[in-house]
């Protein structure tokens, strides 16, 4: 018995709204283990270049395109990840804060997991996928580690003090992280600095400097989008064991000790070990039950204008 296809999608778009709640965890990370990553890329692929196709004025051209889209597919799966947002951030950023090491551990052990269902995706391993990987998982756990925490200080200045343009670059790069498994775009905001300014410029309605933001994202998914589709159709592999890559470098930020998400500072467990320890294993066998009852209950459907999509479940 299969789940019909919009139910299914929206419990999809569920796990990933909760997903990108947590920092170091993104939706693309359980889209890539339901094995619907391949269809999301190229339907919103899909959106960047009717879009592409309405700036150069091909109108007969863009509409073509927007019909190849399957918009009741996005549209439930977008529903689903709204409503984790409104139901579960409220209560996964207490529970962050009230237990910081055991929620830690239980995002940890769902990363793990689906280290190990996106491992078990790969057809082989070579040379090029093993140094992707490797390579990809340093450079990640090392920058992750120029920030020692991972959270904006209570104190710190909610107001905007940055030009336009510099908004327009943060939501291109901060939009990347909707699409890729391994990191929030919250957390690139942190990083880059722009959290509190973007914070300030929702408080204070500033409308030039939010509306570039927001073109910055428009711009970065679409361009980030058509590579990463194109990317998906030649060296899908290899684009794989680079994901695998960014999900291993993302476990600095889930790592436990000693105070969980917060930090990116990482101890061996002491004090409280056992039940997070506990709590790893869990999160592990969660994604690897999820994985299977995908593949026995799920149908993912190919987009038919792209020929058949790499069933990730296989």
């Amino acid at each position: 018995m299969r789940i019909p296809t919009p139910v299914a999608q929206v419990i999809r778009g569920f796990t990933m709204g909760s997903a990108d709640i947590v920092p170091g965890v993104s939706g693309g990370t359980v889209a890539l283990v339901l094995g619907i990553y391949d269809q999301l890329i190229r339907n919103i692929s899909q959106g960047a270049h009717a879009l592409k196709q309405i700036l150069t004025r091909d109108v007969s051209g863009a509409i073509a395109t927007f019909k190849r889209i399957e918009w009741v597919w996005l549209f439930t799966l977008l529903a689903g990840i709204l409503a984790a947002i409104i139901a579960l951030s409220s209560v996964i950023e207490t529970l962050l804060h009230e237990q910081p090491i055991r929620m830690s551990a239980l995002f940890f052990g769902l990363i793990l997991g689906s280290i190990w269902v996106a491992l078990r995706m790969l057809d082989k391993i070579d040379g090029i996928a093993l140094a992707l990987m490797l390579g990809i998982g340093g450079t990640m756990f090392l920058l992750l580690g120029l920030r020692s925490d991972t959270e904006v200080a209570d104190t710190a200045a909610e107001i905007v003090t940055e030009p336009w343009w510099i908004f327009f670059l943060a939501g291109a790069i901060a939009i990347c992280a909707m699409i890729l498994p391994g990191i929030s775009g919250s957390f690139i905001l942190v990083m880059l600095g722009m959290y509190t300014e973007v914070l300030g410029a929702v408080n204070d309605r500033d409308f030039t400097v939010l509306i570039a933001f927001m073109i910055g994202c428009v711009v970065g998914l679409a361009l980030f989008s058509t590579l990463l589709n194109w990317l998906l159709e030649r060296y899908h592999r290899w684009v794989l064991a680079a994901m695998i890559g960014l999900m291993l470098g993302s476990t600095r930020v889930l790592w436990p000790w000693p105070n969980g998400t917060n930090t990116t500072t990482m101890t061996l467990p002491r004090d409280d070990v056992a039940i997070p320890v506990l709590i790893i294993v869990f999160g592990a066998a969660v994604v690897v039950i999820v994985d299977l009852v995908a593949v026995r209950f799920v149908q993912v459907e190919p987009l038919p204008e792209h020929g058949e999509v790499v069933d990730a479940a296989r």
